[in-house]
């Protein structure tokens, strides 16, 4: 594979596209939000040249890198490419819409994915006239240094689909897993959201500070962060509409997004967004 997709250009459609260049892939990308893509690109360009400064990059590799992303304001640019990864907000009906224009300008054996942490990929597969290509890539923040993609197969995806995901994954530089059930979550945020729910629980109650709770998780279960400084770092309004999903799926109160939480996203406190989240609780 030598040219993809990108739709988004917030953190983690920037992340993508910026390690897709690096590793040798033409990136067309696009986001709905004027001047979005030029600011992610710029960024791009600023961490390729700080790891020429760092003696990591060659200069001649970092403007092969810069030139290989492309930005777009059209869909139609899409007709070239030979997969599309889709990193818009965590809403499924936005995600939707965004498969319904893909499903209409991507050639006819482009592989579709989607970076969605936690919903349904056979849902957002029903917006295409090929659900059988469409595949969960969930990258992890920050996308060029995390290790881990999830390979999430939807209800249709078929054996073809999951080799190309795949492929592409290991192109990129990352280690897989593939998530053999389309369930909310997958497996990652399906073990990680229960923990983030207990920890705050604990501060909500007066257990121990935000620190000392951060502090037992690190050092006594070996984690290289706490739940809360984790929490934190994903965005609050991101962790609260992955709860509400997965309680809404499962009903089951491990899911149950604590008061705490709710507080702290409406009071617009979103962690390392806004610079305002658990540790100013």
């Amino acid at each position: 594979m030598h040219r993809i997709g990108v739709v988004g250009a917030g953190t983690m459609g920037s992340g993508i596209g910026y390690l897709a260049a690096l590793k040798g892939l033409e990136v067309v990308q696009y986001d709905a939000m004027p001047g979005a893509v030029s600011r992610a690109h710029d960024g791009a360009r600023a961490r390729l040249q700080k790891a020429v400064s760092a003696g990591k990059l060659s200069a001649a590799d970092a403007e092969a890198a810069s030139n290989r992303l492309r930005a777009t304001s059209s869909w139609d640019d899409f007709a070239e490419v030979q997969a599309a990864i889709e990193a818009v907000v965590e809403v499924i009906d936005v995600k939707i819409e965004v498969f319904r224009h893909l499903d209409h300008v991507l050639p006819e054996n482009a592989l579709l994915a989607t970076n969605t942490s936690s919903l349904s990929i056979t849902e957002i597969a029903k917006a295409t006239s090929r659900p059988q290509q469409v595949v969960g890539m969930h990258f992890f923040n920050p996308a060029p240094v995390m290790k881990l993609v999830e390979i999430v197969r939807g209800e249709e995806t078929n054996d073809e689909t999951v080799g190309m995901a795949l492929g592409l994954a290991e192109q990129m530089g990352k280690e897989t897993i593939v998530v053999q059930k389309d369930t909310p979550g997958f497996v990652v945020n399906r073990a990680l959201m229960p923990l983030f729910i207990e920890a705050m629980r604990m501060l909500e109650e007066g257990v121990a500070t935000a620190e000392d709770i951060d502090k037992g998780v690190r050092l006594g279960l070996n984690h290289p962060m706490g739940p809360l400084t984790l929490a934190d770092f994903t965005g609050l309004d991101v962790d609260l509409n992955v709860m509400d999903y997965m309680f809404d799926e499962f009903h089951d109160d491990r899911f149950a997004a604590p008061l705490v939480l709710r507080r702290l996203v409406r009071a617009g406190h979103l962690g390392k967004k806004t610079g305002h989240g658990f540790y100013q609780y």
